[in-house]
């Protein structure tokens, strides 16, 4: 891995202030958003929080995306912590293929099988780039809040003790209960 790294910089939001540091892997630049006590935390509360454009900047309803990011940054802006941006829209398969399979949910495919419709997996991300930020910031315990079991898994793989498993459950509605529905009934995730 090639990784360019910003400076440290202050990042004052309506959720508090944090710290925001950027990584660049490739074409791809993540985000690393930190409680501004975070080098005190032995085990930090940790959020790797997947892009959605749609979601987190639109507002769409058609996932919980949003509601999960504005969770997660006010428990750790509250409790201390890191949330991890990570920049792979749409599970890794870019904005356009992703708009491309909201057309296909609108044709009444689920998100798996729209991906799968376009010649992709269910989900291409790439993690590696979250264990690089791991290393850089001393993380070697930490408190993950995630849904995702693959993020504990990859999390585990590294070697990383997760010393607690906090659920980002946020309120479902009408336009997301089926993409609830799969990812809890065809990607495990913890619902």
């Amino acid at each position: 891995m090639n990784i360019i790294q910003s400076n440290i910089a202050k990042l004052p939001t309506k959720y508090g202030k944090f710290k925001i540091k950027a990584y660049k892997d490739g074409s791809q630049e993540h985000l690393a958003i930190m409680s501004q006590d975070f080098e005190l935390i032995d085990a930090p509360y940790v959020r790797i929080h997947s892009e959605c454009l749609t979601g987190d900047t639109l507002g769409s309803l058609k996932c919980d995306c949003q509601n999960q990011l504005d969770l997660s940054l006010k428990f750790i802006s509250e409790h201390g912590g890191l949330v991890i941006y990570h920049r792979q829209e749409g599970r890794n398969i870019g904005l356009v293929n992703k708009i491309n399979a909201y057309a296909l949910q609108d044709l009444g495919r689920n998100t798996i099988e729209a991906n799968l419709e376009l010649g992709f997996k269910e989900d291409e991300r790439d993690y590696s780039i979250v264990g690089y930020i791991f290393e850089d910031l001393g993380i070697k315990t930490l408190k993950l809040i995630t849904n995702n079991p693959e993020k504990l898994d990859y999390v585990k793989s590294l070697g990383v003790e997760i010393k607690e498993r906090i659920p980002a459950i946020t309120n479902s509605n009408k336009y997301n209960e089926g993409y609830l529905a799969t990812k809890k009934e065809k990607m495990g995730h913890l619902l």
